[in-house]
């Protein structure tokens, strides 16, 4: 506090002479003030000393006046006398804002007198204050997160550091002393200055991330108010490879290409590359022959691509009429597709009725075959096909084998007045003869010419070997498949060079050879690796399959390029059902660098398509099951028809989860799909074929997938076509009978399968009664047996005749018919007035049917009905009625025998056109009972 000294002038020479001395102070104060508090501690203490002392007035101090700074202090005396003061805070003083202060100070007197006169002051003294401060603040970390990454199996000095720091002003408060880690039991440690560093060796593959709480201490061990969370990610040790793929990668059944490798990228940790190399192969060998094929039969697949008929299945599925290949091994297990096992000690004896006589110049062997290795130093020959004498002698006369890896087709023509060597033996050696995996071989031969397909690859013999034609004789042949037959030159004739490994599907056609459309189509994959989008890959990549589509190749120099085309690799299977289980995926990656021929090493990767079972078909055959037919009818040229109103449909059970309503629902979809055969056998005893049939005529197959047999069993239709067509040709077969007086009944059953039996349908019985008495036609085909598809006509005209010989005796029976005939009476009336309200309602329309209104007109005011029940009518109005019932009964029987010809629709419309032709009735005809 400064004290206002006024300047008294006095004039007074005494009072001068009274104040002599001017207070005295030290030069310099050293004091301190502890912030929010007001006190300063000064050294030394403040006191002024006056050598007027002790002269009242002059003697005392009484004021301490601070120059300079504004400083926020004040002095003030405390003892006038002795000159004592102190120093204290005019205000707040805050270290954080100011730690120190320097200003002025000087002391007064108190002058000459009472009012002050002449007051004297000191020297000016320098005061230094300094300001302590006070712990009030806690450290504070300078980011809300940290963020940090290591390697695995690394130990760091110091993975990162964290920093914290303390508002408060002094070094003892305002320094961070230590840090420390709040997050117990962590492998990782930190210094006083906040690095962090990790105790021990992290595995990625325990654990990829960390989280760890850190706090801070000030050096006046205030701790932090928050501790700061810190985040580690451990990556793994950099290793070249393909990054972000999955193991696994499930397909749905129609669903198109499925994306295996979305996410997928190479890492090169860091090395400059020049290009890159890719191969992705799809490994089917385990499914079917080699891959997702069509399953149907051999006859259906060639029929449906489009290869030339006349063809012999020499393997077909063992049954009455193909009972050779009873005694094979078969795997059944693979999709319904056919397969063949020959352990080297099965063959068959194709019978003669099934052996192409004459091969000509022209034709063609083809099969499926897995082979392997041949055991023993010496492998024999093994036998696919071998046709030779079948007694006295051991002529081949061809066969298909396999020597020592090699494949050989022998063919040796029968003798002709040129008796020349001509070509005999052609040999191919092939790595795929014994590589123990499926493949399809197609021999078209062209003579002189033989040239192998295999998987529709072409391949020329490396080896021809001439030899003598064969001499004509009168010797059978055998043909037989798995071995040769030796029926001469030995003991007992026996089955010689087995062949080890499995076939499917082999035939012969004689007269003319594959084509390479054919041979192609037959063998196709129906699954394979896929690449959406190919505008989208760029003009740096190259790429190129294999023709199965089971290998890719990529090629590019851009890295982040070749990336990018490996997200477009897909998985397809064209099949509607598909052949469930795992297709394996082995990928293998070439890398090179700039001047070097390779740089670093990417390993394989290997993973699995798996495809998912697909949802079954449920086919199902409806129809009338009960034919009642007139025998006369079974004698016609066009005979009757079985199946006229036959219906198949395919249906799948769907199941759709709703999971934002935690529901699920269940549902049945009909589906369309192809079937590859339907067969209508006979019930009971066979076709006796001199006198009845089952025919199908060949224009209900033109323009369809389709071809039939038949046989006394039954007949066979077959190909790959849809459910629609096969309908259509089914409602064409026809039964026949040329002597049908002793026939009572015939019973069929119809048949539908899909991919050669894996799916099958209901099998459909239908009963084919023959009534040989036109009175028993009319009462079944119109009481008990109409079909379905007929809309059922209600006659107008109805007639209730009781003749003599038949009228009951008893009273309840006579009651019982007046009833039926009142009955009749009030449908009549109700008919009647019915007919003539839409008569006045449909002028217009009658116009333009003039021919059938006049046939329909009624005249309702001239209608008489007379109901008279008990009367006896006469015998000649009784055999008119009889005679208007037979020829009622025979107009029935001729509609029933025109319905079997023509569709639905024109029956309906006869059958009305000829019921309106008995509604003519006589404008004043009387209707008496």
């Amino acid at each position: 506090m400064h004290y206002l000294i006024p300047c008294i002038l006095n004039t007074a020479l005494g009072n001068v002479t009274l104040n002599k001395h001017k207070p005295w102070i030290e030069t310099s104060y050293h004091g301190v003030i502890t912030e929010n508090m007001d006190t300063v501690l000064l050294d030394p203490p403040l006191v002024a000393l006056d050598k007027d002392a002790p002269v009242p007035y002059a003697g005392e101090i009484c004021a301490f006046k601070i120059h300079g700074q504004e400083a926020p202090f004040e002095a003030v005396v405390l003892n006038r006398t002795s000159g004592e003061g102190v120093l204290r805070a005019r205000g707040h003083v805050d270290c954080e804002l100011q730690k120190e202060y320097t200003f002025v100070i000087q002391a007064y007197d108190c002058g000459a007198g009472a009012n002050g006169a002449g007051w004297k002051k000191s020297h000016k003294a320098v005061v230094h204050i300094q300001v302590d401060d006070v712990n009030e603040f806690a450290p504070v970390f300078r980011e809300s997160v940290y963020h940090a990454t290591l390697t695995e199996a690394k130990i760091y000095d110091s993975i990162l550091q964290v920093e914290a720091w303390d508002q408060d002003c002094s070094p003892q408060y305002s320094q961070i002393c230590n840090y420390e880690i709040a997050t117990p039991d962590t492998p990782f440690a930190i210094d006083r200055n906040g690095n962090i560093r990790n105790t021990e060796r992290l595995s990625y593959d325990k654990q990829q991330h960390y989280k760890i709480m850190v706090t801070a201490y000030d050096c006046g061990q205030k701790r932090a108010a928050d501790s700061v969370p810190v985040h580690i990610d451990v990556k793994p040790v950099c290793k070249p490879g393909w990054q972000g793929w999955n193991k696994r990668v499930d397909y749905e059944p129609g669903t198109g290409s499925k994306q295996l490798f979305p996410k997928m990228h190479l890492e090169t940790c860091g090395g400059p590359l020049s290009s890159v190399r890719v191969m992705v192969e799809l490994q089917t060998s385990h499914i079917g022959k080699g891959c997702d094929r069509e399953t149907y039969s051999e006859k259906s697949l060639q029929k449906l691509c489009g290869a030339a008929s006349g063809s012999t299945d020499l393997l077909p599925a063992p049954s009455v009429a193909t009972n050779w290949t009873a005694s094979l091994l078969t795997d059944s297990g693979r999709d319904s597709d056919l397969i063949f096992r020959f352990d080297g000690r099965q063959a068959a004896n194709v019978p003669d009725r099934v052996v192409p006589q004459n091969l000509t110049d022209q034709f063609t062997i083809a099969t499926w075959m897995k082979h392997g290795p041949s055991p023993g130093l010496r492998a024999e020959k093994e036998t696919l096909l071998c046709n030779s004498d079948k007694t006295e002698m051991n002529r081949h006369h061809y066969s298909l084998y396999v020597h020592n890896c090699r494949l050989v087709f022998l063919l040796r023509r029968d003798f002709t007045q040129m008796d020349t060597f001509r070509p005999a033996e052609f040999h191919w050696k092939l790595d795929q003869i014994c590589d123990k995996e499926w493949h399809y071989y197609v021999i078209n031969v062209e003579f002189p010419t033989v040239t192998l397909f295999v998987d529709g690859m072409t391949y020329e013999p490396y080896l021809v070997t001439d030899d003598w034609p064969i001499h004509p004789s009168q010797i059978d042949v055998q043909l037989t498949v798995g071995a040769c037959w030796q029926g001469g030159e030995v003991t007992t004739p026996r089955f010689t060079q087995y062949f080890r490994g499995s076939l499917s599907g082999l035939t012969i056609r004689p007269g003319k050879i594959e084509t390479q459309k054919v041979i192609s189509c037959l063998q196709a994959c129906k699954e394979g690796l896929d690449i959406n989008s190919l505008e989208s890959l760029g003009k740096g990549i190259k790429f190129h399959f294999n023709p199965a589509q089971s290998v890719l190749v990529m090629e590019g120099e851009d890295l982040e390029s070749v990336n990018m085309a490996l997200t477009k690799v897909s998985y397809i299977n064209s099949r509607q059902f598909p052949t469930p289980g795992l297709r394996k995926l082995h990928i293998s990656t070439t890398v090179q660098c700039f001047g070097e021929d390779t740089c670093i090493s990417i390993p394989d990767i290997k993973a699995v398509v798996m495809v998912l079972p697909p949802s079954e078909p449920r086919i199902t055959i409806t129809g009338v099951e009960r034919l009642v037919q007139l025998a006369d009818d079974f004698t016609t040229p066009a005979g009757v028809v079985l199946f006229k109103d036959i219906r198949i449909i395919s249906t799948v059970t769907k199941t759709d989860a709703d999971f934002t309503a935690g529901k699920s629902w269940l549902g049945v979809l009909e589906v369309m799909h192809n079937l590859d055969y339907c067969d209508v056998l006979v019930i009971g005893e066979e076709l006796n074929p001199e006198e009845e049939s089952l025919e199908i005529h060949h224009s209900s197959l033109i323009g369809k997938h389709l071809d039939a047999t038949n046989s006394t069993s039954g007949i066979s239709v077959y190909g790959v076509d849809s459910m629609l067509h096969y309908e259509q040709a089914i409602r064409q077969v026809r039964y026949r009978n040329w002597r049908p007086a002793g026939l009572l009944e015939r019973k069929f059953r119809l048949s539908c399968s899909e991919l050669n039996g894996r799916y099958t349908s209901n099998e459909f019985n239908l009963e084919v009664s023959v009534v040989h008495s036109s009175e028993a036609v009319e009462h079944v085909n119109h009481m008990v047996a109409q079909p379905q598809y007929m809309r059922p006509v209600h006659h107008p005209l109805m007639r209730c005749s009781l003749q003599r010989g038949n009228l009951p005796d008893s009273i309840y029976s006579a009651t019982v018919v007046i009833v039926m005939c009142i009955a009749a009476l009030v449908v009549i009336v109700v008919l009647g007035i019915y007919r003539i309200h839409t008569t006045n309602q449909d002028g217009s329309k009658s116009d333009e049917d003039g021919g059938k209104e006049a046939e329909m007109d009624w005249d309702d005011s001239t209608l008489t009905i007379t109901v008279n029940p008990m009367e006896k009518e006469d015998e000649a109005r009784e055999e008119e009625l009889e005679e208007e019932e037979d020829e009622d009964e025979d107009e029935l029987a001729g509609e029933n025998s025109s319905a079997d010809s023509e569709d639905s629709g024109e029956e309906e419309e006869t059958e009305a056109h000829n019921i309106k032709g008995k509604l003519e009735w006589d404008h004043h005809t009387t209707l008496q009972y």
